[in-house]
């Protein structure tokens, strides 16, 4: 009886691989083959009117962007949901924390993304804390 358990579960594991599925991930998120990041990313220290800087980060490390192999691994850590906006019915603090923007696009883990950060008010502000490694210009 444990050798068919066993027997029945490796076979799921082997199924998931077969069709790109991440057995336990719970999502169903699809493993491209050699899915690769390549990003661009542009940062404004005073806001949009004033100079903007941009960097190029790829993973495997590469680009011009300072530490690219720690801020690779970072990006590993935030995982799929790295980029994804605050959600619209969230209650957050009207703190201003400055006039910083900044601006993510190309491809993250095989898939198209197109980001905008701002400092504009407590989510804005953890969200920009959670990414400070991709706008290397201070606050």
């Amino acid at each position: 009886m444990r050798f068919a358990v066993v027997l029945v579960g490796a076979a799921a594991v082997f199924a998931g691989c077969a069709t790109g599925q991440v057995p336990g991930s719970g999502t169903g998120t699809v493993v491209k083959p050699g899915a690769r990041t390549a990003l661009e990313v542009s940062a404004w220290r005073r806001g949009t009117d004033g100079p903007v800087r941009t960097w190029t980060l790829r993973c495997p490390p590469g680009g011009t962007l300072p530490a690219a192999a720690r801020a690779c691994s970072r990006l590993d850590a935030l995982g799929a949901k790295a980029f994804k906006p605050v959600p619209r019915n969230v209650a957050c603090t009207l703190v201003y924390g400055g006039p910083q923007v900044a601006e993510v696009r190309g491809t993250f883990e095989g898939r198209r993304i197109q980001a905008r950060f701002s400092r504009a008010d407590g989510c804005q502000i953890d969200r920009w804390d959670r990414h400070r490694f991709l706008f290397p210009i201070g606050t």
